[in-house]
């Protein structure tokens, strides 16, 4: 079976999809996949990252994502976008620039790796 770096862009993108669905169960992660937020640990299984989707209160402030803008180098999915959250305050909505980069392997639909470095802004509701 031959994968296309769209697949594996696909890959990336049903991840940004749990975000918003709160519903990471079709997310192909690998079992001892993990997530580094701004430097900091914050996934460390496979599992951990899919029950955090699903219920974790971090992600369920999450609203919308823009259309991710992607580039594929070797093993590294690079997905930046923006999140908009559901917390307002004063006429603006909270939301982050993200930069996050999936180490998924040539050949595999599977993330093992989540990198990512997010920008707070404010936007006008």
């Amino acid at each position: 079976m031959t994968v296309s770096d769209d697949d594996r862009i696909a890959a990336a993108q049903s991840y940004i999809d749990a975000l918003v669905s709160h519903n990471g169960d079709a997310v192909p992660f690998a079992p001892d996949c993990i997530r580094i937020e701004q430097g900091i640990k914050t996934g460390f299984s496979g599992d951990h990252l899919r029950r955090s989707l699903n219920r974790g209160p971090q992600f369920r402030i999450i609203a919308a994502t823009t259309k991710p803008e992607y580039t594929v180098a070797g093993d590294e999915v690079r997905a930046v976008y923006d999140v908009v959250t559901k917390v307002a305050l004063g006429g603006r909505r909270f939301g982050s620039h993200i930069d996050e980069r999936f180490v998924i392997p040539v050949g595999s639909t599977t993330i093992h790796h989540i990198g990512v470095r997010m920008r707070p802004f404010f936007k006008r509701i």
